[in-house]
């Protein structure tokens, strides 16, 4: 009785994996059917780069943050850029559409170094470099190890420093060579659209997300089981990364403008870019009071004006 009971658990056990990689699969072609590349995937060395290139002028590159895309930096933020710059916006590794060279997740210090190639490629020699949340520390790498090959820098709630705590539960399982696997399909499958849009309100907060920004986001995408991985792996290794490349921020000579939103509780202003501001001469703060982990959202007119300061100041146009 005992055998035909556990043969029966896990009859319906494959049964259930099979219906999830099924699910996963349709869920993945759907997100992949409603949110095509934007722009153009160009080889870099072996490896595909997705790339939204828009408008003329002086070159800027927008790098998005943990668990995006492309779509959340051309939302708004790259057509208001594209009336005086030329707009480079890149998917990192494994999100979007650029690959991910690396199976156990690229350091930003590689993402830096590819998308610092894939910027040449398309004639971005010496770009402004922007970025948010983790794609400020993948543009704040960029400045460290290629300073060579950017004019200036403009960090969004850009973690900087090392921070107290350890990885959550979550990025813990999906970023373990075992159980992510298996969990990942689960997410792919099964997550429902309300909780993404839970998510996306709480990345916001204490502001919400601009109206019909969930629906064109493209959450999808990162749902897709590559991503999830790619996401976690990178979350996983953040910490050390930073930790490595904060000794290197007294060679840091090009100008950086630093936004900070003082009511972010994913990024904490304090430890991170008031820390940067004081130990890197030529960084320049700007505290946004009351604002939270999107600044390039919820006060772009703020942002915008910090990329045209950093143009200026690095000699690319004249002061506004």
């Amino acid at each position: 009785m005992a055998l035909k009971i556990l043969a029966g658990l896990l009859a319906v056990l494959a049964v259930f994996w099979v219906v999830t990689l099924w699910r996963a699969a349709r869920n993945e072609a759907a997100a992949e059917a409603r949110f095509p590349p934007e722009g153009r995937l160009i080889e870099v060395e072996g490896v595909t780069v997705h790339a939204v290139v828009e408008g003329s002028g002086p070159d800027v590159v927008l790098i998005h943050g943990a668990s995006g895309n492309t779509r959340d930096m051309t939302f708004s933020l790259s057509k208001r850029l594209a009336r005086d710059f030329r707009v480079i916006t890149f998917d990192r590794p494994g999100l979007g559409y650029t690959e991910e060279p690396d199976a156990a997740g690229s350091p930003i210090r590689d993402q830096a170094a590819l998308l610092a190639r894939a910027a040449a490629e398309l004639g971005a020699t010496r770009p402004v470099v922007v970025g948010q949340s983790l794609g400020g520390a993948v543009a704040l790498a960029w400045g460290v190890y290629q300073p060579q090959a950017l004019s200036a820098l403009v960090l969004l709630a850009a973690p900087a420093h090392r921070w107290p705590g350890g990885l959550s539960p979550y990025y813990r399982t999906l970023s373990h060579p075992v159980f992510g696997p298996l969990l990942a399909p689960l997410l792919t499958a099964w997550v429902p659209e309300s909780y993404v849009r839970q998510e996306i309100g709480s990345i916001f907060a204490p502001q919400t997300p601009p109206e019909g920004y969930a629906e064109a986001v493209g959450a999808g995408l990162t749902l897709r089981r590559a991503s999830l991985l790619a996401n976690a792996l990178h979350r996983r290794d953040i910490k050390e990364e930073v930790t490595e490349m904060a000794r290197h921020y007294g060679s840091l000579t090009m100008p950086i403008e630093v936004l900070h939103g003082t009511a972010d509780d994913t990024v904490y202003f304090e430890l991170h870019s008031v820390a940067l501001a004081r130990e890197v001469e030529s960084a320049r703060l700007t505290p946004l009071e009351g604002i939270g982990h999107m600044p390039h959202h919820v006060a772009q007119d703020e942002t915008v004006a910090a990329i045209h300061r950093a143009a200026a100041r690095a000699g690319l146009t004249a002061p506004q």
